[in-house]
C-alpha cells in the first residue's frame, strides 16, 4: 500500500516511532526505533502487513531491509516479531552471509530464533537472495578494504582476504587478520 514516507520523527517508543507527514501522524514499527532521533527529517521504507487479527505497518531504513523482511515473513514460522528481531541488527549483509553459507550459529543469537526457525530460513533463502555476480562482504569490510588498499594491496589480494574473515570481530582484528593471510 505504501512504499515508504517521508516526514518528521514526533516520537519514539520502543516498539515504534510517529512520522508526522502533512499533518498525519503514521505509527510504523521499526526494528531498531532508537536509531531515530525527535526531529529529524526521515525516508522509511514500509511494508503494510495485513492478517485477521493485526493491521501493522512496519518500516526501515532502506530498500534492503524491507526486501528481507519481506522474504523473512515469508518463510514458514517466521512472523513479523522474529524478523524484525534478525534486522534490529542493521547489518543486512552480515545475515544474508549467514544464510547464503547455511550459518546456523549466527541466526540462532538471535531473539526468537531457534535451530530449526535457522534451519527452514537457510532452507527456503539460500541462493534467493543474491544474484550470482553479487559478492557479498562483512560489515566494516569498506574499513578493511580501504586500509588494506592504502597498504598497496590489489583489489583482486583484498576480495580473496576478505571472504575469509571472520566478520564478527572488530575492525582492527579483522585487518590484522587479512594482513596475516596476504602476508602468507
Amino acid at each position: 500500500m505504501f512504499a515508504f514516507i517521508e516526514g518528521i520523527i514526533e516520537e519514539v517508543r520502543p516498539s515504534h516511532l510517529v512520522v508526522e507527514n502533512q499533518g498525519i501522524g503514521y505509527l510504523i514499527i521499526s526494528p531498531n526505533p532508537y536509531s531515530y532521533r525527535v526531529g529529524d527529517t526521515v525516508k522509511i521504507y514500509t511494508h503494510h502487513y495485513v492478517r485477521e487479527d493485526m493491521d501493522n505497518l512496519y518500516g526501515f531504513r532502506s530498500r534492503e531491509s524491507k526486501d528481507l523482511f519481506i522474504r523473512l515473513i515469508g518463510v514458514s514460522g517466521i512472523g513479523p516479531k522474529s524478523a524484525l528481531s534478525i534486522l534490529a541488527t542493521d547489518a543486512i549483509n552480515d545475515i544474508i552471509m549467514a544464510i547464503e553459507e547455511g550459518n546456523i550459529k549466527y541466526l540462532t543469537k538471535f531473539p526468537g530464533i531457534g535451530t530449526k526457525s535457522a534451519q527452514q530460513i537457510i532452507l527456503d533463502l539460500k541462493g534467493k537472495l543474491v544474484d550470482d555476480d553479487t559478492e557479498l562482504l562483512p560489515s566494516g569490510s569498506s574499513d578493511v578494504e580501504a586500509a588494506l588498499s592504502a597498504l598497496g594491496y590489489s583489489k583482486v589480494e583484498i576480495k580473496k582476504v576478505m571472504k575469509k574473515i571472520n566478520p564478527d570481530q572488530p575492525v582492527e582484528v579483522m585487518i590484522k587478520s587479512a594482513l596475516q593471510m596476504l602476508i602468507k
